[in-house]
């Protein structure tokens, strides 16, 4: 069997971490070709120590000398690059086979992109590149004959509920509406007088799932799960209306897929991203996920409810943004990461955020996309925006 060379873009994140537990299950089937990480280089080490890959990034120029002298005292010869065009050049490498897209936020846009020009299977766990560049992402799969492969465990179970030709058209293969789960995050029942006053430490503490802080504070905004309805609609070629959030908060049922005939199929499991990352890495094959077996009897009950968009305005301001089109998605998900980092270094409290992101999009009317830097000039003028209204509000 020959041995496929992955890359993963954030290696020592959540996601990152879930891929190598996977690919450390198949040595016979997979190698590291490069592990990437920004800050925590003492994760990285005992990576690369691990898992030996050809090749490490890192952010700068002090964190790779150090690195790379720290491998060298270990005897271990992976090469260490440094910045934005090495992450890229890793990516696109045409020894790579497939690329674990999982670096959180816009920083990730540019590698994943390399990475799907150069016709790579790309899994792909940042969903703000797809949200941020849209059609331009989708084009660029299709023109390269890249296999795009979903990683959120609410997309990669739509995938495999579609039929197989899915991308002739929802309604070509008797597709009603997609139905993506959410959990509700860790304040679904507080009442909302309350969820002003809620701290970064509870914000970050996901009754499910175990997350970054970016995307934790995102599930319980809820603005994950908008994001999500974005990446749905781009992944699937659905439109906003086709997509129907339903809360449920066990996290069991992942996303169903409602056809015209009745029926809906639903992709079950247990809340562990290593499912989704073992289906993209081997599909269309089965492989072991090192995941339990989901015991149905002891879930016994599943629960559902319709999401509360006064409560958690971040789904709406999500929605108004997709059917908006062309760099609102850019504004809103530029707008959020500002205001995320804002609430986490306690600047601002956790309603504010929404506030900020409606500034944004109601200040910065959505255009065409053009090209790339068209939308990193939209992803600029939003962080600029975002950051004078905090500026204002101290």
């Amino acid at each position: 069997m020959t041995i496929s060379q992955i890359c993963i873009l954030g290696a020592t994140g959540s996601i990152g971490v879930s891929t190598l537990d996977v690919i450390a299950r198949h040595p016979d089937r997979y190698g590291l070709f490069a592990l990437t990480g920004h800050s925590r280089m003492d994760v990285l080490l005992a990576q690369c120590i691990e898992h030996d890959p050809v090749h490490a990034v890192v952010a700068g120029a002090s964190q790779a000398a150090a690195l790379q002298a720290s491998l060298a005292a270990a005897g271990k010869r992976t090469r260490v690059l440094h910045g934005p065009e090495a992450l890229s050049s890793v990516a696109a490498d045409e020894r790579v086979d497939a690329v674990m897209a999982a670096i959180v936020g816009a920083a990730g846009l540019a590698p994943t992109l390399a990475a799907v020009r150069a016709g790579k299977r790309v899994l792909l766990a940042n969903k703000e590149a797809l949200v941020m560049s849209g059609s331009l992402f989708m084009d660029a799969v299709s023109q390269s004959g890249a296999r795009l492969l979903p990683i959120d465990s609410e997309h990669n179970a739509i995938f495999q509920c579609m039929p197989p030709r899915y991308s002739d058209g929802l309604a070509n293969v008797g597709v009603r509406k997609i139905l993506l789960t959410a959990s509700g995050g860790p304040f679904r029942s507080l009442a909302s007088d309350q969820l002003a006053g809620v701290t970064p430490e509870q914000a970050c503490a996901h009754p499910n799932w175990s997350m970054g802080q970016k995307i934790s504070v995102d599930s319980a905004s809820m603005m994950n799960k908008g994001l999500e309805l974005i990446e749905a609609c781009w992944l699937f070629d659905a439109r906003p209306d086709q997509v129907q959030i339903v809360v449920h908060p066990q996290s069991v049922i992942h996303s169903m897929v409602e056809y015209v005939d009745g029926s809906v199929l639903a992709q079950l499991g247990n809340p562990d991203m290593r499912t989704p990352i073992a289906h993209a890495l081997a599909w269309p094959e089965r492989i072991d996920s090192g995941v339990a077996a989901l015991d149905l009897l002891q879930v016994a009950c599943l629960d559902f409810e319709a999401p509360d968009v006064e409560r958690f305005p971040c789904l709406r301001l999500a929605r108004s943004a997709a059917e908006a089109g062309g760099t609102a998605s850019a504004v809103l998900n530029a707008a959020n990461e500002v205001a995320v980092e804002a609430f986490l270094s306690r600047r601002i409290g956790f309603t504010d955020i929404p506030v900020i992101i409606d500034d944004a999009l109601s200040s910065l009317p959505a255009e065409s996309v053009r090209d790339l830097d068209h939308i990193l000039h939209a992803d600029r003028l939003a962080r600029e925006h975002a950051t004078a209204w905090l500026a204002n509000k101290v």
